[in-house]
């Protein structure tokens, strides 16, 4: 008889791990997807394969990568439920990503999905009456498990119809991590990664240039959230500057730039790449800038542009 399926959303964090292992365990045949946007994830497009056989390898799941950059991006203008402290549009991030994860049962042959939320343990995307809020919203309700935590919430589909035992659920809550750590030693989950300072959208930095971005751009392309997160930015209402910081970073502008952008550097000397989105700026203050973040041009007089052609 072939196993009952699940589809996990997967993380790669220590609670998705559990909650694919918890399953697992009892008997269920575990299909991981990873959702990637240039926001998260984004080292694993057109990589599925490698995830594949690394979460195979790893933990025994099926691996699949899902590519949800436009519709991420779309709902990024202007989140329905808003930002939370940064740039982080955590409840809308939540339901699209749900959303998409139901469309993707029938392709899967899975019966019901299932994340590694814990009651109480985000302020805004894990509280109780928003986890259920988030479920509605995304027509998920009643097929959207939540292993660590299923005993703090109403028994779902896959618990009443006997594909999951629900006494071998758990009642995890809050934000401490002990539980999931002590299950982890219990279910001989060795590796996984160290508990890291969540969502990049969260970072004050990024999350006020993201936010000056959208106010004046109104919205981004996948390419210029991916420029949105690399090197120093200087932007106004009229241009959009961005500076290399080590040579990783002008490798990457260089490979980003399109015809319709301009790309400088100082003539003669190793400073970073300039990338003027769109061409649009004033090449005084790009020289002035380059000159200010170039150590051998600080002490000289005068210094010259020399535009990368594309």
């Amino acid at each position: 008889m072939a196993k009952a399926r699940v589809l996990l959303l997967f993380s790669g964090g220590l609670d998705s791990i559990l909650a694919g292992k918890v399953l697992q365990e009892q008997g269920l045949e575990v299909w991981a997807v990873r959702f990637i946007t240039p926001f998260f994830h984004w080292s694993w497009k057109d990589r599925e394969e490698a995830f594949d056989q690394e979460v195979r390898g790893k933990y025994g799941f099926r691996g699949l990568i899902r590519d949800i950059s436009l519709e991420y991006l779309e709902m990024f203008k202007a989140p329905p439920h808003g930002f939370g402290s940064a740039a982080n549009p955590c409840i809308d991030c939540k339901i699209l990503m749900l959303r998409k994860a139901k469309e993707m049962l029938p392709e899967v042959g899975a019966a019901f999905l299932a994340t590694g939320e814990v009651v109480g343990q985000r302020p805004m995307s894990q509280r109780r009456n928003i986890m259920r809020h988030i479920e509605k919203e995304a027509q998920v309700t009643d097929i959207l498990l939540r292993p660590l935590c299923a005993k703090r919430l109403p028994p779902t589909k896959p618990e009443r119809e006997g594909l999951v035992d629900r006494e071998r659920l758990y009642d995890f809550s809050g934000r401490g991590r002990k539980a999931q750590m002590r299950l982890a030693q219990a279910l001989g989950v060795k590796e996984y990664p160290s508990p890291a300072g969540g969502c990049i959208l969260t970072d004050p930095v990024i999350g006020e240039r993201l936010q000056k971005l959208l106010k004046i751009r109104g919205g981004l392309s996948v390419r210029e959230a991916e420029l949105s997160l690399l090197g120093r930015h200087f932007v106004t209402e009229d241009s959009w500057l961005i500076l290399g910081r080590k040579e990783a970073e002008n490798r990457r502008l260089l490979s980003l730039a399109t015809p319709s952008d301009r790309v400088f550097r100082l003539k003669g000397l190793p400073s970073p790449v300039a990338l003027l989105v769109g061409g649009k700026g004033d090449l005084e203050e790009v020289k002035a800038l380059l000159k200010r973040y170039t150590p051998k041009a600080r002490s000289l007089p005068e210094v010259e542009l020399e535009e990368v052609l594309l």
